[in-house]
């Protein structure tokens, strides 16, 4: 199995430390021309160096979740282009949102590939991803095999930083490994076929309407479509405060966005994803700006 997909799809390097911000620059170039005979020669005219808009738009990024103290960590690529974001490399336990790596890897065990799940099969996926129903997730755990299938399936989806756990919900991972799942989920040179890539899609876009928040909030009036998975649940672990995750893309006239939000650390699943839809909101918002010169986008 090639693994080029990995680096032409994203064009970013997403090392899960922190970063990841690509742009592009602009030089100045002059005419040319050279000295007149019997004059000076030309001194250097200054130049302003071409300013890298996702750099600046990364660091205004890096600013806003430092008001959340390390809660939240954003990832963001836009796959008509190349502009990409990822701030914060903190890992986060998946809650709900690690039933679309489920999906994946449950799609990844058919033989051959992209044959069609069976009616059983096909009914606990939709329930899983359209109203994340946790009795077809646990179901659907254990035909691929559990921690052990999700490691292996990880290994074909390029996936660096997530830790499966014996308990599916308490899965770890980080913002940039759920941009590196979305974009194996949506690129033509992934290692899903297109009938599975479609089938994914088409759940993510079908989620019943009071679980559509999210990075759904960040969507541009007249979007095309916009696809989510979201995870909440309280945590033992941090007092009994809630995480809140959302996953996604959302596709619009000159942009088709993945963008992935982690959080937790709130007093409240509300609160939470008033957070995380702030988020999304702004990143987006970010990254529309330092595009919006880039031209039209491609046919």
């Amino acid at each position: 199995m090639t693994r080029r997909w990995v680096v032409s799809a994203v064009a970013l390097s997403l090392t899960g430390v922190a970063t990841a911000a690509f742009g592009a620059t602009r030089g100045h170039h002059g005419d040319g021309a050279g000295p007149v005979r019997g004059s000076s020669p030309a001194s250097p005219i200054p130049t302003t160096p071409a300013i890298d808009r996702i750099a600046v738009a990364r660091t205004r990024i890096k600013a806003y979740l430092e008001r959340y103290d390390g809660h939240v960590a954003v990832a963001a690529l836009d796959r008509q282009g190349t502009a990409g974001v990822t701030v914060g490399a903190k890992r986060f336990e998946t809650a709900s949102i690690v039933k679309v790596n489920i999906l994946a890897a449950l799609l990844l065990r058919q033989k051959p590939p992209g044959k069609a799940l069976g009616s059983d099969t096909r009914r606990l996926a939709e329930a899983m991803i359209v109203s994340s129903d946790n009795a077809a997730a646990v179901a659907l755990w254990q035909r691929i095999g559990g921690s052990r299938g999700l490691t292996a399936a990880n290994r074909a989806l390029g996936l660096r930083e997530t830790k499966p756990n014996s308990h599916w919900g308490l899965t770890t991972t980080t913002a940039a490994d759920q941009l590196r799942l979305l974009t194996a989920l949506t690129s033509p040179t992934g290692p899903l076929t297109p009938s599975d890539r479609t089938f994914i899609m088409g759940l993510m876009s079908s989620v019943i309407p009071e679980q559509r928040w999210g990075i759904t909030a960040a969507r541009e009036p007249g979007s095309r479509s916009v696809y989510v998975k979201n995870g909440w649940d309280n945590s033992d672990a941090d007092g009994g405060r809630w995480l809140v995750n959302s996953i996604g893309r959302v596709v619009e006239a000159r942009h088709d966005w993945l963008i992935a939000v982690l959080s937790d650390h709130h007093v409240s699943q509300e609160a939470g994803v008033r957070v995380v839809e702030k988020v999304a909101t702004y990143v987006l918002t970010e990254m529309r700006a330092a595009t919006a010169d880039d031209g039209p986008a491609p046919g």
